[in-house]
């Protein structure tokens, strides 16, 4: 070979071994920089957003008491916020879409603000019933919207990882929330005329309030304007998400409506409704099981509360890596729901509060554990509207789960005198979300490697012609 050639050729190559070298480091300083710009302020949104869900759960401690609340009733108030969630979540989801997400995302955090601070004057089974619907017609689309959000700013290699960050504000509020809440119920009893279940709702939906007009000033619109990335980093991040978003185009460009009646769309919207079934069958009831499970009093049941969230924080860190770094999605997502379901069945079904208080544990580390997986796997064939409609349907069905779960758990109190009944049907939910996503998950990535061996043939065949 020619020496001037050779030389040449070793040229280009190093120059695009450099070129891949900057282009790698550029990737790696812009992810780092969309982490830290961005979700630190989304998780404590997420905070204050599952705060004033789940405040309930405390207040029913004192509240069920003063306004003569049946077991029944109040699983059937506290569900009622996925009915007003459900019916508003796809409209709110394309609104912000066509909007964007610093206006609609702080509307809805002001709205539900004021509508938790309304709990305080609260007097009965209506005048309940009604506010926990409007609670969920007001915060209906945050998080679809936040996971919408966050794939139009982090590419799809860090997008799972991302919204695993993002759903730690779920364990976080209830672990801040736990001491908090309890704190203004013994702190502010009989304060100023008020009982304290009265100002832990009027002081939580006022720090929602203030949140959320926060959030109009902090959250951007586009990647292309953030002025807090440099040129080289914004460059980078846009012809990214851009690539990314031609490629699923390619591979299929879904309607609206088109998206709405997908079978994948409507079978991870099942799948997830089992999940949230589960979640919240435990969540708003948690204060309640502990007290009668473990004989405690409602200071030391409020407390106790925020322990089997801190077990779910630490499992759910721990499985999102691994799962990042072995690239595998199946088992991550069977083996902990598998979990949740004993754990669940163990604490219903406990003979000594400690089983009982280990089951908890270890339901909510495997049901957290396994929904932080889930929600990437939308916008992975989803884009633009379809994505917003797509994954609002999604979290709305879902979202049903959170008015079956509390509503069957106060229903099986009432009727069987306990809670063996709920926990074990709620493990069985469980089980089928993480059998529903496996198959789904080993379906989807045969179907891609037989199209990718296709795509490989027929450019073997023509390059051979």
């Amino acid at each position: 070979m020619n020496p001037t050639i050779a030389t040449q050729a070793s040229q280009t190559v190093a120059n695009g071994d450099n070129a891949a070298a900057l282009d790698s480091r550029i990737a790696q300083e812009t992810i780092g920089q969309l982490f830290r710009r961005i979700l630190p302020f989304l998780i404590l949104c997420y905070i204050v957003a599952f705060l004033d869900r789940v405040n309930v759960g405390f207040a029913a401690l004192h509240m069920n008491g003063d306004l003569g609340f049946t077991a029944t009733v109040y699983g059937f108030g506290a569900g009622i916020f996925s009915l007003g969630y459900f019916v508003f979540e796809v409209p709110s989801n394309l609104i912000l879409h066509r909007v964007g997400a610093r206006i609609w995302i702080a509307r809805i955090m002001v709205t539900w603000g004021i509508v938790s601070a309304g709990f305080a004057f609260v007097s009965g089974e209506t005048s309940f019933y009604t506010m926990r619907f409007l609670l969920g017609v007001a915060e209906a689309g945050f998080f679809p919207g936040i996971v919408l959000y966050l794939s139009l700013w982090f590419p799809g290699r860090a997008m799972a990882r991302a919204t695993a960050i993002f759903i730690l504000g779920l364990p976080l509020a209830v672990l801040i929330g736990a001491p908090l809440s309890t704190a203004i119920l013994t702190s502010f009893h009989e304060f100023a005329g008020l009982r304290g279940w009265q100002w832990m709702f009027l002081l939580e939906g006022g720090l929602a309030v203030v949140v959320g007009v926060v959030a109009y000033f902090v959250l951007g619109n586009a990647p292309d304007k953030a002025a807090w990335l440099t040129d080289a980093q914004r460059e980078w991040l846009v012809r990214t998400l851009a690539q990314e978003k031609a490629a699923k185009e390619r591979a299929r460009q879904y309607g609206v409506m088109e998206t709405l009646l997908s079978g994948k769309v409507l079978l991870l919207a099942f799948a997830i409704f089992c999940n949230i079934t589960a979640l919240f069958g435990i969540t708003l009831w948690m204060p309640q099981i502990l007290k009668g499970i473990g004989g405690l009093d409602n200071t030391q049941a409020g407390l106790l509360s925020a322990v089997p969230y801190v077990c779910a924080g630490v499992a759910m860190v721990v499985n999102a890596r691994h799962s990042d770094k072995t690239g595998e999605r199946r088992w991550h997502i069977l083996l902990p729901a598998a979990t949740g379901a004993v754990g669940l069945m163990m604490a219903g079904n406990a003979a000594s509060p400690y089983v009982g208080i280990l089951g908890l544990c270890i339901a909510a580390a495997g049901i957290l554990a396994s929904n932080i997986l889930f929600w990437p796997l939308a916008p992975m064939f989803l884009t633009g509207a379809a994505a917003a409609a797509g994954i609002g349907l999604v979290n709305s069905v879902g979202n049903l789960g959170g008015f079956v779960g509390p509503y069957l758990t106060g229903w099986a109190k009432d009727t069987f005198g306990g809670y063996g009944a709920s926990m074990t049907t709620l493990g069985v939910m469980v089980l089928v979300y993480g059998l529903l996503l496996f198959v789904f998950l080993t379906v989807t990535t045969r179907r891609a490697a037989s199209a990718d061996a296709v795509g490989a043939g027929s450019t073997g065949v023509a390059r051979s012609s």
